[in-house]
């Protein structure tokens, strides 16, 4: 129930940048209103990329949303003309990081406080760079052969299989769009008897060569099929990484989602499939918690060891105030490794926090809020760590190529 007029604090006033109507923005909303605030203020994201110059308040905590789940969004961002083509991520990743920057900068121009820094997000939103950056840190990653600033380009099909054979002849791998989200453009790639490859993916390609997102994962079983996809793909930018066999609930794969609000493990959520993808919306479930823990310390893993990889991850990022951290587990629960950190990973409805947390009882969004109420200011952010500094300058000058009209891949 929402407070009574009189019941309302004026104190702590936050502007969305986000999608109106939209699940995100609402569930935001929510938890404002549950906390006895006003009602945000949202700017939309259309109009702040027609316009360029978004307009905030003194005294707003402004919170950047993802772009996400609108369809002429998509399209602003991504330059195509059907949002659900896979291609075109390097446009969507060249238009939203510099809108990102319009945003920060106005907030601080006009006395705003900014919840978000926008070199993270680039680097966050480039699995090359913050695989690059978690490994400098000491969270360990898959191994990967495109991990950094310093990696190679990957031009095609005949890129992908040199590198994999240079990295000790990876016989199952995961190819992925460098800025792409929701399992998009994933291949989960694996090398048979007599150097036969197959790979699952949610591409659906058609017979004219064009691909386009699905909701169902399938299998493309012969070379050519899969070299053209990656060909077709490899414009965009694309990372490569060791797929490393998850542990297993109920015979299904199992990884785990871990929202980090300022530096503490709040939530999580355990995600499987019977696909090499976990992605909810792509058919998997949500998991055991319980059983998950337990079977991490009966395999002598403490949980506050998992949730502490997860912080650690998180404070790679130290701008940003929420990230969602994907927890890889490896056979037996007895490893875990960092997959992603997602600068929108707080998507999580009716999940509630963690015991001993401090969010107990409030979702992801609620979590957010209180941490700015217990402050009664914005929270100070610290400055992006010098690595983070490095790989945006490197994101910056891929993103003037796009711009320019050159490739993406000026990563290498």
């Amino acid at each position: 129930m929402s407070p009574s007029p009189n019941e309302v604090r004026h104190d702590v006033r936050f502007a969305v940048v986000g999608n109106p109507g939209g699940r995100r923005v609402e569930m935001f909303a929510d938890a404002v209103l549950a906390a006895g605030l006003p009602a945000p203020r949202v700017l939309p994201w259309r109009e702040v990329l027609y316009d360029g110059r978004p307009r905030f308040e003194p005294g707003e905590t402004v919170r950047l949303d993802s772009p996400g789940e609108d369809e002429d969004v998509e399209l602003l961002l991504r330059g195509a003309d059907d949002p659900t083509r896979v291609e075109g991520t390097a446009h969507w990743y060249a238009r939203f990081t510099g809108a990102a920057r319009q945003v920060t900068e106005a907030a601080r121009a006009a006395d705003a406080a900014a919840l978000d820094d926008p070199d993270e997000l680039a680097v966050m939103f480039d699995k090359r760079l913050c695989h690059g950056v978690l490994s400098e840190a000491g969270v360990p990653v898959p191994p990967s052969p495109t991990s950094g600033p310093q990696a190679p380009p990957v031009r095609g099909w005949e890129d992908v299989r040199a590198l994999l054979a240079g990295s000790g002849g990876l016989r199952r791998a995961f190819v992925k769009l460098a800025h792409g989200s929701s399992a998009s453009g994933v291949l989960a790639v694996e090398w048979g008897a007599h150097g036969r490859v197959r790979a699952a993916t949610s591409v659906e390609r058609t017979a004219d060569g064009q691909l386009f997102n699905s909701l169902r994962v399938r299998r493309y079983e012969t070379e050519a099929e899969i070299a053209a996809i990656v060909d077709t793909l490899a414009p965009d930018g694309l990372h490569i990484e060791r797929w490393v066999p998850k542990a297993a609930q109920h015979g299904r794969a199992a990884d785990l989602r871990v929202v980090v609000v300022d530096g503490r493990a709040s939530h999580a959520v355990v995600r499987t499939s019977r696909s090499p993808m976990t992605n909810l919306h792509l058919g998997g479930i949500r998991g055991d918690l319980a059983a998950a823990r337990a079977a991490a310390e009966a395999a002598g893993v403490l949980w506050s060891e998992v949730l502490g990889l997860a912080e650690r991850a998180a404070a790679c990022f130290p701008g940003t105030l929420c990230v969602g951290v994907d927890l890889l587990p490896g056979t037996g629960w007895r490893r875990f490794s960092v997959g992603e950190v997602n600068a929108f990973g707080d998507l999580l409805p009716r999940l509630t926090g963690l015991p001993g947390s401090g969010a107990e009882g409030l979702d992801t969004y609620g979590a957010q809020v209180a941490t700015v109420l217990r402050r009664r200011k914005p929270p100070a952010r610290e400055a992006a760590g010098e690595p983070v500094r490095v790989a945006a300058r490197v994101a910056a000058k891929a993103v003037e190529e796009v711009a320019g009209g050159g490739g993406v891949d000026a990563l290498g």
